[in-house]
């Protein structure tokens, strides 16, 4: 077990992701690609290929799912001492299909594993050695324990002088928009760096109103980082709110995990010394090069890559 904490630690359910090995409906085929998905572990992989120590934890079923995750990050150079092995409940799965252009995804998650985390699971000296604690509201929405450990995860942060960044990451197959309203909002007023989503904000502020919606964000503590605009990403921070366009790209593969990838490139630019406004660049650039890529975390650069498309550099294959 590691005896220095990772710059940032993270934490959530990571499910075995099935998908038809061509774009085909789930239940026309017969052949399946096995990966795995979870906004923090997607996140976590991100912080790690782009140059900074990063911890993953959560609990994952002792079988074959669980085993295949635990390996496949910890391969991608993500300190995950701190998972936790069960044998009384499962590891989640899910199958996601995309046809026609619409993607749908079926979860099997109800009381998994990750379901199960209760705040005596966390090592709080592993939290407090940190630089960022990383957390999301899927984190809340699967059970009322985890939604506990969340909040105790981020007082033992906000005790210890760790900054928390927080992607709400609303999923309304997992609870209602009220439910969600009553936990994220609270959890805004606490963190550092506030990164939602254009389409979230209205859901929870209930306004489709960008003023409105600036306006309540310039209220809170945090600095607020709004990306899924529908050209630029926002940050709002000390009442003034600047935008910046998108990376434009010439051909989109898979929109899913742009936002887990936009989150590590802010984060991953905040750790390299940036300040904010260009923090916001990095994570665009990060967010335009997975979207030409399948896959939840699979199109994410590391470094060097990342410099090489900074500095106008060209690949050579040899």
């Amino acid at each position: 077990m590691t005896t220095q904490s990772p710059d940032v630690i993270t934490f959530g359910e990571t499910m075995v992701l099935l998908t038809p090995d061509h774009l085909n409906r789930i239940e026309n085929s017969d052949r399946f690609i096995k990966s795995h998905g979870g906004a923090e572990s997607n996140f976590a992989i991100g912080i790690a290929r782009l140059g900074h120590s990063v911890g993953w934890f959560g609990s994952l079923g002792d079988d074959p799912f669980g085993r295949y995750i635990f390996k496949s990050i910890r391969g991608e150079g993500v300190d995950v001492t701190r998972v936790e092995f069960t044998n009384q409940a499962p590891t989640g799965f899910m199958l996601r299909e995309r046809v026609a252009g619409q993607t749908s995804v079926y979860y099997y998650r109800h009381n998994s594993a990750a379901s199960k985390i209760v705040p005596e699971n966390i090592d709080e000296d592993y939290i407090k050695q940190a630089s960022i604690l990383h957390i999301t509201g899927i984190t809340c929405a699967i059970s009322e324990t985890a939604k506990n450990t969340v909040f105790e995860a981020v007082n033992i942060a906000k005790r210890n002088g760790v900054k928390v960044s927080f992607d709400p990451n609303i999923r309304l197959k997992l609870w209602s928009l009220e439910e969600a309203r009553s936990v994220i909002l609270p959890l805004a007023e606490e963190v550092d760096y506030f990164l939602p989503g254009m389409d979230e904000l209205m859901l929870l502020y209930e306004t489709n109103n960008p003023e409105k919606i600036f306006a309540r964000l310039t209220k809170l503590n945090a600095v607020s980082i709004v990306k899924g605009g529908k050209k630029e990403a926002f940050l709002i921070e000390n009442g003034k709110i600047a935008s910046f366009p998108y990376v434009r790209v010439d051909h989109i593969v898979d929109p899913i995990g742009a936002g887990d990838g936009f989150c590590a490139g802010f984060i991953s630019g905040l750790l390299k010394g940036f300040d904010h406004t260009d923090s916001v660049r990095y994570a665009n650039l990060v967010g335009s090069l997975i979207i030409q890529a399948e896959g939840d975390w699979e199109g994410i650069p590391n470094w060097q890559q990342l410099q090489a498309i900074i500095n106008k550099e060209s690949f050579i294959e040899r």
